[in-house]
């Protein structure tokens, strides 16, 4: 098969590597690509945004199967797009994909379904959203509607930075069209934890579960960022804790898609708190989370493309998926001053070394290679995953892998992992 894989960040990379190893994959192209799918495949110099220019390539090269990988191009239609000229593509429809392009829309659905999650108001006026707040008290979460880069949201603990939240989203609107409405939000206190399925608009497989640490620095503080590291399993989410959400959260959404003429092929992702009171969705996503996915396919046993082929194909029912019996950890290095300024060209050295340790990938995010040096080309520069017989030797082999890395002023986290070790270490 010829796939054309669409994005360009560490998600992508990783998602190139696993089709990359299925024997029926005949050719990999990656829209636009960075310096770590350009290893795989051929970078594409094609946007996500530029659905005329994917259609002609698609068309040009016969492509087999388009795969989506970041959210703002299913957003905006390119599945619909891709449907109408005849060509197949994993990824959701338009409509489906207001899950996560609305929060509005999803946590009406919610409302809807009878999904547990935190209690909500919505407003599209500054002054009602904030008598609500000085009525409701702190703390309290203040999210935008649209899409925002998974910066777009506030867990505010004080009046000030409450109305300061409301201001910056709806007033100056920092976030554009994306902040004309906001969601207030319970504030909910607990755990977070990933799950991600996969669906062909009927049968639902549930992916391995995982845990993102969203915030800059240690100890969670800090403004939110794109995603410093993730681990999978994660150990929180237990089995019943599966079952339940497959039940009372993953069908049901599927279902209704299917009932409204608009059935969801894709990723479902559910961003969930564990709480005193039990599982509460905080959001949904609609492919895969970045950098979830680095932790994840990598313990995956089955061929990804044959996954998605036959999800596309409505036979995902067929298939069973299965997971190596092992943890997986990656950790992000990004560049000093992410997620505000930063600066790029900074040549990236040690990846070669790296990779020499047993169980190690490296997953490329924002680089490029310019007169044959490999540079920083974004605020996450790479991904370093590795793989072990439990979280401690999944967490020591990859950060002496990060260890091997080096350029300037680049930061990492250096705890990603710490809930699931506290919990092992309790056992």
């Amino acid at each position: 098969m010829k796939v054309l894989l669409i994005g360009s960040g560490g998600r992508e990379h990783a998602i190139a590597w696993k089709l990359s190893l299925s024997p029926k994959l005949k050719k990999l192209f990656v829209a636009p690509g960075n310096a770590g799918t350009d290893e795989l495949g051929e970078n594409v110099e094609i946007q996500p945004k530029d659905q005329d220019g994917i259609v002609k390539f698609c068309q040009r090269e016969s492509i087999d199967l388009v795969v989506v990988g970041p959210e703002a191009p299913l957003v905006d239609g390119l599945v619909d797009r891709l449907k109408k000229e005849g060509i197949r593509v994993f990824g959701p429809s338009q409509f489906a994909a207001q899950l996560e392009g609305s929060k509005v829309f999803a946590k009406e659905v919610m409302r809807k379904l009878s999904i547990p999650t935190g209690e909500f108001e919505v407003f599209e006026d500054p002054e009602r959203a904030m008598d609500y707040v000085a009525k409701k008290g702190v703390p309290i979460v203040v999210k935008v509607d649209g899409l925002a880069g998974g910066k777009g949201v506030a867990v505010t603990t004080s009046m000030p930075k409450a109305m300061e939240a409301i201001h910056l989203y709806m007033v100056k609107k920092v976030f554009g069209r994306a902040g004309e409405r906001v969601v207030v939000e319970e504030f909910l206190e607990g755990e977070e934890a990933s799950v991600i399925a996969v669906t062909d608009g009927r049968t639902v497989r549930l992916l391995a579960s995982s845990q993102d640490h969203k915030r800059i620095y240690e100890g969670d503080h800090g403004p939110n960022t794109g995603g410093m590291g993730a681990y999978s399993p994660a150990p929180i989410v237990t089995e019943a804790i599966e079952n339940e959400l497959l039940e009372k959260v993953f069908k049901p959404i599927v279902a209704e898609f299917e009932q409204l003429g608009h059935p969801f092929v894709g990723f479902l992702y559910a961003g969930i708190m564990i709480t005193p009171k039990g599982v509460r969705v905080l959001e949904f996503n609609v492919r895969l989370g970045d950098p979830e996915t680095q932790a994840i396919l990598p313990r995956l046993k089955n061929d990804l493309l044959e996954v998605l082929d036959a999800a596309v194909d409505g036979r995902l029912s067929e298939i069973e998926l299965q997971w190596k019996d092992e943890d997986c950890v990656c950790v992000v290095i990004a560049s000093e001053g992410y997620p505000d300024e930063y600066q790029v060209g900074k040549r990236i050295a040690g990846i070669t070394s790296a990779k020499e340790i047993s169980g190690i990938q490296v997953f490329h995010a924002g680089t490029k290679r310019q007169n044959g040096e490999l540079l920083s080309a974004g605020g996450r520069v790479l991904n370093i995953v590795g793989c072990g017989s439990g979280i401690f030797e999944a967490l020591s082999k990859t950060y002496q892998a990060v260890d091997k890395i080096f350029f300037d002023n680049m930061y990492y986290r250096k705890d990603i992992g710490y809930r699931a070790a506290r919990i092992h270490k309790k056992k």
